[in-house]
């Protein structure tokens, strides 16, 4: 069973584990490999952005941050990024985190939620956000540089949280 909540100072070294899993990869997160603790956790923990973590049996297999898109006039949308351990993959992780951060945006007021590069040979996290609700609003050609395949497309994807905020038609 997952148990979903705010992360804390304690969290650092789990979170830290899992990000360098993910990102040596180098197939779906912008940073590079060589990314340090202290950059990583600036980023991931920054004051501005809430941070959660998923646990399993008491151990920390996923976290997500939510934080405004953008400032001012944009800060009324979140951006999240989202991490699941390489060894708990299939565990209903990332779903699990995706509902809750779609609840925990609603909480905190936001209209909707944008994801500014989802990787687009990245196919089980399209299609995870496909399933709960996000759209893909824009293609953006050679936006991401894989570490096996070279420059590949990304996604921005969305999601109204509430009818003021879906999309117009074109």
């Amino acid at each position: 069973m997952l148990r979903l909540r705010q992360a804390t100072a304690s969290d650092h070294d789990a979170v830290w584990a899992m990000f360098q899993a993910v990102v040596a990869g180098g197939d779906t997160y912008v940073f590079e490999a060589d990314t340090t603790r202290e950059e990583a956790l600036a980023y991931w923990f920054h004051p501005k952005t809430h941070t959660y973590v998923a646990e399993h049996e008491g151990r920390v297999v996923g976290s997500y941050i939510l934080k405004a898109n953008q400032p001012g006039r944009g800060s009324h949308v979140v951006n999240g990024s989202y991490m699941v351990a390489p060894d708990a993959r299939g565990l209903g992780v990332g779903q699990a985190m995706g509902e809750h951060s779609i609840t925990e945006a609603r909480r905190q007021g936001f209209r909707a939620i944008q994801f500014n590069i989802v990787v687009a040979t990245n196919e089980a996290a399209v299609k995870l956000w496909q399933k709960v609700g996000f759209s893909i609003v824009g293609t953006l050609p050679g936006a991401f540089r894989h570490a096996r395949l070279g420059y590949v497309d990304a996604y921005v994807m969305y999601l109204a949280l509430d009818d003021s905020a879906a999309p117009s038609p074109h």
